[in-house]
């Protein structure tokens, strides 16, 4: 049977939406969801790019609508799914690739127990703290919640179908992207 949907999940930081932008652009067979967020836009993100940032009461507006297949606080924010999306993708006969937290990985497995899941390892936490400073170009006011938020998502690690320690990029990326390839089969 064709695999629906491949769940990308790490601590913020590890380099899980490089492997899923990079592996998009080089598969066509896989759609990356846009999910929804109340967090503030980063630099260098725009509206649909990685998220569709909406206000909080918009959120909790579609949360009564039952817009979502699953959402979640994270770090203080609200992130969430369409099920529209998931819909349309599968229409199209595409395979869904999503990267999210672990307790959104966890609604999705329990809603799609045929879904795949692969959790992204960085090396170890001192080098998942300099990522995030890299990537924000100042340490974020949530940092030491990130941090502890990581090692218990990484203590959960065992749970999913693979793991992939992302130490050196190019070499991780190739062993995410033979586990991707070895679960949609051949071309």
């Amino acid at each position: 049977m064709k695999v629906r949907i491949i769940i990308v999940a790490a601590p913020s930081g590890a380099g899980k939406s490089s492997f899923v932008e990079r592996i998009c652009r080089e598969d066509d067979r896989l759609v990356d969801l846009v999910t929804c967020t109340t967090r503030a836009m980063r630099r260098g993100e725009e509206q649909g790019k990685p998220y569709f940032f909406i206000s909080g009461d918009e959120f909790k507006e579609r949360i009564k609508r039952d817009y979502f297949v699953e959402w979640a606080w994270v770090h203080g924010n609200l992130y969430g799914t369409p099920m529209e999306h998931l819909e349309k993708a599968w229409s199209q006969h595409k395979t869904v690739i999503m990267d999210i937290d672990v307790q959104g990985a966890a609604t999705f497995k329990e809603k799609f127990p045929d879904a795949r899941t692969i959790f992204i390892l960085p090396p170890n936490i001192d080098e998942l703290r300099r990522r995030i400073l890299n990537r924000d170009g100042i340490a974020p006011a949530n940092m030491q919640l990130r941090l502890r938020n990581a090692e218990s998502e990484i203590s959960q690690a065992s749970k999913f179908d693979f793991q992939v320690v992302n130490d050196v990029f190019e070499q991780s990326y190739a062993q995410f992207k033979k586990i991707i390839e070895d679960l949609l089969g051949s071309h």
